[in-house]
């Protein structure tokens, strides 16, 4: 019996080296990148890619999900490790906005399946506010950042702001950078 859970194991961390070549591949070449490219990103054949992953929206779920954890889990982290909380919110909103660019075209692929989507978006709320709450809070507490900001404009602005990153002569991330140097105490009037 003791011989099934290495390959569990196994499953589970070629599961995690697609999922990461995939949001890889998606952030580059968005969702509709070829699934010959995901398995050269992961190093694996495309066999391997349908046998994890049988429908391209499972895979873009799959991806969508993975980052989402792997944004929760970056916040409290990089609370952790950095001094200024500020610096924090800034890297977590970095990685928010990989997020986003990842996430953009999910709506095209998952069209056929719109319940799931809504899941998709709820669990994305329910993750992600909390960390951008907490992230927000500490950073209001060192005198950093200007109260009253609420998490989910915050990262309603930095989406909206997102839109249209595809354009070459659009800077998204320039805009996002002013966006949160903007939360900053003594930048403008309350």
């Amino acid at each position: 019996m003791g011989e099934h859970k290495p390959k569990r194991a196994d499953a589970r961390r070629n599961k995690k080296v697609l999922l990461d070549a995939a949001a890889a591949v998606f952030v580059a070449s968005g969702v509709d990148a070829p699934v010959r490219d995901i398995a050269a990103e992961a190093g694996v054949g495309m066999g391997t890619v349908y046998r994890h992953f049988p429908t391209r929206a499972d895979l873009v779920i799959a991806v969508f999900r993975h980052q989402v954890e792997a944004c929760a889990e970056a916040g409290p982290a990089l609370l952790a490790s950095h001094e200024s909380p500020y610096v924090a919110l800034t890297q977590w909103i970095d990685l928010f906005v990989d997020f986003l660019v990842t996430k953009h075209g999910l709506a095209g692929a998952l069209q056929s399946d719109n319940a799931g989507f809504e899941a998709l978006h709820a669990y994305f709320l329910d993750r992600l506010v909390p960390v951008c709450a907490q992230l927000l809070a500490a950073a209001v507490a060192t005198g950093e950042v200007r109260a009253g900001v609420a998490p989910l404009d915050l990262m309603r602005g930095v989406g909206n702001l997102c839109i249209g990153a595809d354009d070459p002569r659009y800077d998204a991330r320039r805009m996002v950078k002013l966006l949160v140097a903007g939360l900053r105490c003594g930048t403008m009037d309350a």
